[in-house]
């Protein structure tokens, strides 16, 4: 019996978990993978969750409860005991256990610690909580297949099946010396291709990369990414081999830094999600939106002071400010996706191998031809209107030229900013993401309007 997740089956489960027919729920879930148990659960309260993990197979629950998004989880683990934590923990990678144990308060942590009936599991967790949780350290699981150097393959086959046992996937065997310092891999088809009396030294590929305990999340990612690698070798300043980190981890960092750049460029100050407080969204998104209004009640009182200080006729004025929403949009368009790019060329340093100076050079043969032909497209199209009486400037007859100079203008330095402000930002450690958000907007609409005005009056012979 499989279940199929429609709204007549979740009525049956809480009645089942109401009558505690344990007979239903196992029959139900068990062929299930624990992906679509997790995705029903979602919809059930923590106690009838925890009554279907408890009846269900031992590693299929501990795979959903490491599985979890960890403010659910935090919820969900307050009904559990300390005893019951441990039971999960003694089955799923250390990786996983650490970041369950790191989300408990202090006292019910050290009294899961101490149920674990596995001692070796119980060592590895407490050196994983030394590491923060943004760091290799924090992201690598103890466990993994490891052989000496100086081993016979027979003697290396043995021993790998005795570690075998509590890696769930085996990608590489690590080669290392007598103190564990690490010094290669040698794939499972070589060891089974290769003599019995041979050593491992003879047939282990001595290129490794590697990363130290310490190293960012994010670099992580990018070394993963950039090579391809579906598992990272983590070692110690001296070269010790302390742990792995499989390709599931890093997709997490992954979608996390990716949430949190598209959150930033939108405007949004902290990592929020739908279902949080009002105050907590509120509190996210207010900051950035009263920067726009600051920006925009400064660029109004702009107008007005070119208005009162500069033009010497009001018609010329109001012949301009039909303009400005096209000046001011083109302006953050263009800024918005010079930065995007540089944003995602960042993101990969493989991609952003050529010098600041070659990439300004290119940025600014695209402005160069995006401005021509917009400002050529804009002077032709208020002809056009003019002649044919749709729009009549009349003794202001260059506010076509006017607008088509400034928006040439602008375009190229919008491109500019929009280039160097990320890369800028990265030097200084803060997140380039800003420069794709309001921060870019609200400057170049600002930057915009002064570019404009300033031309209308080089050129506008007033």
């Amino acid at each position: 019996m499989k279940f199929s997740l429609t709204n007549e089956f979740k009525e049956k489960l809480r009645l089942e978990i109401k009558n505690q027919n344990i007979d239903f729920i196992q029959k139900s879930f068990e062929n299930t993978s624990y992906v679509d148990i997790t995705e029903l659960l979602y919809e059930f309260d923590s106690v009838d969750s925890k009554y279907v993990l408890d009846n269900i197979k031992i590693d299929i629950s501990a795979k959903i409860i490491s599985e979890l998004d960890e403010d659910n989880r935090q919820n969900f683990l307050k009904i559990y005991s300390a005893n019951e934590i441990a039971r999960y923990l003694d089955i799923i990678d250390s990786d996983d256990g650490a970041d369950i144990l790191s989300e408990l308060n202090f006292e019910k942590r050290n009294d899961v610690i101490t149920s674990i009936k596995d001692s070796e599991k119980s060592k590895n967790l407490k050196e994983l909580l030394q590491y923060d949780e943004d760091v290799a350290g924090g992201l690598m699981a103890i466990e993994l297949v490891k052989c000496n150097i100086n081993w016979k393959i027979n003697q290396c086959i043995e021993l790998i099946k005795k570690q075998a046992k509590n890696v769930e996937n085996i990608y590489s065997v690590y080669v290392t010396d007598d103190k564990g310092k690490l010094l290669g891999t040698v794939s499972l088809k070589d060891i089974i291709l290769a003599k019995d009396n041979s050593s491992i030294k003879d047939v282990y590929d001595d290129y490794i990369i590697s990363v130290d305990t310490h190293m960012n999340q994010e670099e992580v990612a990018q070394i993963m990414q950039k090579y391809d690698l579906t598992v990272l070798p983590v070692i110690n300043k001296r070269g010790k081999l302390l742990g792995r980190i499989t390709i599931d981890d890093v997709v997490d960092v992954i979608t996390e830094t990716a949430e949190e750049e598209r959150q930033i460029m939108s405007g949004i100050t902290s990592d929020v999600e739908e279902d949080d407080s009002i105050w907590k969204l509120s509190n996210a998104r207010l900051p950035w939106l009263v920067i726009g209004i600051v920006g925009g009640l400064f660029g109004a009182f702009f107008l007005g002071s070119f208005e009162n200080n500069y033009f010497k006729n009001n018609q010329m004025f109001l012949s301009l400010s039909l303009f400005i929403p096209l000046i001011m949009a083109t302006a953050g368009n263009v800024g918005i996706q010079s930065s995007s790019i540089v944003i995602q060329s960042l993101s990969n340093p493989s991609a952003f191998e050529s010098s600041v100076t070659n990439r300004l050079f290119k940025v600014l043969l695209v402005s160069i031809i995006n401005g021509v032909v917009l400002s050529l497209l804009v002077y032709l199209g208020l002809i056009a209107f003019d002649y044919f009486g749709y729009l009549d400037f009349g003794i202001y007859s260059k506010t076509a030229l006017i607008v088509s100079v400034s928006l040439f203008s602008i375009v190229m330095l919008s491109s500019l900013l929009g280039t160097i402000t990320p890369i800028i930002l990265d030097k200084l450690n803060f997140n380039p993401a800003l420069a794709s958000g309001p921060f870019i907007t609200t400057t170049n609409d600002l930057i915009a309007l002064a570019i404009y005005f300033i031309v209308a009056l080089l050129l506008g012979g007033i």
